[in-house]
């Protein structure tokens, strides 16, 4: 990065947070500090939910895996409209009608407290892990490309979100991921741009031929992770649990000037949410475009990492596959240009053998990439923290951008780590306040500023665990992937508490209780045989539907061998 870079990320972070914590200090009161201002409009709440949802792990992450499996992943979103419908109909205005500072004190309302305190502790242990996720994924990435060093970057992003939370709670986030989103919007649209000066004509058509933009999969199976019944399906019980009982989003919309700017916040992503990522997921496919008519395309994109091997003990090796890689690169890109001059001459027969033949060289291309990122594994295991994907637009932000122009696409991953980073922390303070401490400790009717400070005490201890947990976190899966799959196993209990709250007035506190207690340990049983038989796994997206419905079960099943209705 050059001085240039540095003034602009720099600039912009600092800026931002600093305004936030400057604009929010003098924040006194509870009810501000947790739900931020009563005069907040529907934009500004919009803004907010989708800076929470849209961390930089969306940004990161989410190009590579379209790069790597084309843009198949944007069905896990087709669910999502139908459940902001629900949750602006049936979860926002009773939150809005008892005003609770949490979706918790609503379990505690209609059932008893350690219902309450069991939904409280479900949010607190998943989102607390999440957490971590989010200050690590940015961290691991750029410390790999950039040289810098690991835990600094970690303790630097969440000491900044620390900072500026503690100091402004709920109206400091919702504040500075005003100017964060601006900040995301712009970097990503530049980028987007770029890559299309740069790319070669029929460039969707070469991305379709090689197998990037199928959207759609129709397939029944429950081991193919995305297709249209699970997006639809899984995706929507995911999304209603994320944003009808997830802290996080709760306490984004719950304290806007009305019911109906709650409303128009929530719709605002309902129509925004889809389209967005359906442009992240095709920035990724053109990508995969762009570095096939490159002759240097790397090999492995962590080319940190890959550079040491070559130069270290086994470097024969290493460069022996980089030769391999690049001669059946060359004849893929021969290929490739086959095609598209039979496409141009209008032969549909050249055609047809030309894009099979293409996709013949992508399937012995991509064997020595397996190769090669098998044998970095096995030369450097702590490569296995990341996916090879993870690096993708970072390699191409750093390699093609101008100057200044790097240091604002560095920017954007900050700024999307800082917002996810505060409205969590934002939550998680809340939750342990006013649903674990209050419920031991009554917090002081006249004391305001006491809570606030007790408040602010519980923010920033979970900054601090986010910042350990994410100094000793790693990965199997791609980050995108494992956020989700921690959200599949730890939502659909707590979304299955909530349902039977709202709908099944005559199950009691007690039966949904143990309900839930069974329906996670049926949730965690069907996780970790996956696990231990990867034939017969699911995608993950299933466990949601399945978890949710086995809680609701249970409570039935609960209740009615109960000798009587169980309310505490």
């Amino acid at each position: 990065m050059t001085t240039l870079d540095w003034i602009v990320l720099l600039g912009t972070m600092l800026g931002i947070a600093g305004y936030g914590a400057w604009r929010t200090r003098h924040t006194a009161q509870l009810d501000t500090y947790m739900k931020g201002s009563r005069t907040t409009g529907w934009f500004t709440i919009g803004l907010s939910v989708a800076a929470t949802q849209a961390s930089t792990i969306t940004y990161l992450s989410l190009p590579g895996q379209a790069y790597e499996n084309g843009i198949a992943f944007i069905q896990n979103y087709f669910g999502l409209p139908l459940a902001l419908i629900l949750v602006c109909a049936v979860f926002l205005p009773i939150y809005r009608k008892l005003g609770v500072y949490t979706a918790y004190e609503y379990l505690g309302q209609r059932f008893d407290q350690k219902t309450r305190l069991l939904g409280a502790g479900v949010f607190l242990l998943q989102r607390g892990l999440q957490s971590g996720i989010t200050i690590y994924a940015p961290s691991i990435i750029l410390a790999t490309v950039f040289g810098w060093r690991l835990d600094f970057i970690i303790i630097g992003i969440g000491l900044v979100a620390i900072i500026y939370t503690v100091t402004g709670g709920s109206v400091a986030v919702s504040l500075t991921q005003q100017w964060q989103m601006a900040v995301i919007f712009g970097g990503m649209l530049t980028a987007f741009i770029i890559l299309l000066t740069k790319l070669p004509d029929h460039a969707t058509a070469i991305a379709g031929a090689m197998g990037k933009l199928q959207a759609v999969d129709y397939s029944v199976d429950p081991q193919v992770r995305y297709t249209l019944w699970s997006g639809l399906l899984g995706g929507f019980f995911l999304s209603l649990s994320y944003f009808g009982t997830d802290q996080t989003q709760v306490q984004r919309y719950i304290g806007g000037s009305a019911l109906r700017e709650g409303r128009l916040g929530l719709m605002f992503n309902a129509v925004l949410k889809i389209p967005m990522q359906f442009f992240i997921v095709m920035l990724g496919a053109l990508l995969f475009v762009f570095y096939q008519f490159q002759p240097d395309t790397p090999l492995v994109f962590n080319r940190a990492a890959w550079e040491q091997q070559v130069n270290g003990a086994r470097g024969a090796e290493f460069r022996a596959l980089e030769a391999q890689h690049a001669t059946l690169h060359a004849d893929k890109l021969a290929k490739i240009q086959s095609w598209v001059a039979a496409r141009d001459r209008g032969d549909p027969a050249a055609e047809t053998q030309a894009r099979a033949a293409v996709a013949q060289a992508q399937q012995a291309s991509e064997s020595v990439r397996v190769q090669a990122r098998t044998a970095l594994a096995a030369a450097a295991p702590e490569t296995k923290r990341t996916r090879d994907s993870d690096f993708v637009f970072i390699t191409f932000i750093t390699t093609q951008l101008p100057s200044g122009l790097v240091g604002l696409l560095i920017a954007v991953m900050f700024a999307s780590a800082l917002g996810s980073k505060a409205s969590e922390l934002n939550a998680l303070g809340t939750t342990t306040t006013i649903d674990l401490w209050r419920h031991l400790r009554p917090l002081a009717a006249h004391d305001e500023q006491r809570n606030v400070r007790i408040a602010k005490a519980f923010t920033a201890l979970w900054g601090l665990f986010a910042i350990s947990f994410a100094l000793f976190v790693s990965f199997a899966e791609s980050l995108i992937e494992a956020l989700n799959i921690v959200a599949s196993i730890f939502y659909p209990t707590l979304l299955g508490i909530f349902i039977v709250a709202f709908f099944v007035k005559r199950v009691g506190g007690t039966a949904v209780f143990w309900a839930a207690l069974t329906a996670q340990a049926v949730v965690l049983a069907i996780f970790f045989a996956g696990k231990a038989w990867p034939a017969h796994e699911i995608g993950y997206l299933w466990l949601n539907p399945i978890g949710c419905a086995a809680c609701v079960l249970f409570s039935l099943l609960f209740q009615a061998v109960l000798p009587k209705r169980q309310t505490g």
